[in-house]
């Protein structure tokens, strides 16, 4: 990928953190905005919004990290079992482990507090929906086998981005459970899906490129010719 189509991929998926962080903490949060907003305090309301689109930023940058160490372990899962088929199957493995320890480690989820398991399910299922949409619409546009490996990757890759959120047991954190899981997941979507196409561009990139290149050596050696 060149230079100016890596950095218009970085903004873009910067925009979009921020953008759905934003909205959702203006959703899940309404509570704490609407405090400032009853008491005319405009600016202490849009500090706290230019605050949650910051952390959205935040979030795009752990996602995009999260996205290219993904690449080198691809790859690296690929050439360590030697075919992509047993790779696939380690791959729908670790999903099945990821999924497990979210239920049964990471939610905590008790039959006293019905309100909470609600929610946690939900998040668990939108996980769940939003990566197998992605995941079939990679398959879609580029080839079959990458089925799994987007799987994997909208679902254990962004469990980890997800799990410090997770990890936290004091203060409003299903709120911010909430609030952190759904950048992480456009971000990831979009990752998965645009990459293709910024790499197309880029190749068209070095294609004009190389053909001025040629075109002004051609009139410098026509130039020379004719001096001659």
């Amino acid at each position: 990928m060149t230079i100016r189509n890596w950095v218009k991929f970085f903004f873009t998926a910067l925009i979009i953190g921020g953008v759905v962080t934003g909205i959702l903490g203006l959703i899940v949060r309404w509570e704490f905005f609407s405090q400032y907003l009853s008491s005319g305090e405009y600016m202490e309301a849009l500090g706290a919004l230019l605050w949650m689109i910051f952390l959205g930023f935040t979030m795009s940058v752990v996602a995009q990290m999260g996205f290219f160490a993904y690449l080198t372990v691809h790859q690296f899962g690929v050439n360590l079992f030697r075919s992509l088929t047993l790779w696939n199957w380690v791959q729908m493995l670790m999903i099945t482990v990821v999924i497990f320890d979210l239920v049964f480690f990471r939610f905590k989820l008790t039959a006293g507090d019905t309100g909470r398991t609600v929610l946690y399910l939900t998040l668990l299922f939108s996980l769940l929906v939003v990566s197998a949409i992605t995941a079939y619409f990679k398959a879609k546009w580029t080839k079959k086998h990458t089925l799994i490996s987007a799987l994997f990757f909208m679902i254990v890759i962004t469990t980890l981005e997800w799990l410090p959120a997770l990890m936290v047991r004091s203060g409003n954190i299903d709120s911010w459970v909430t609030i952190l899981l759904f950048p992480l997941l456009a971000v990831n979507a979009y990752q998965l899906l645009m990459l293709p196409k910024y790499n197309r561009q880029s190749d068209q990139d070095k294609e004009r490129l190389d053909a001025r290149k040629q075109a002004r050596n051609s009139s410098k050696t026509a130039k020379t010719a004719k001096a001659k």
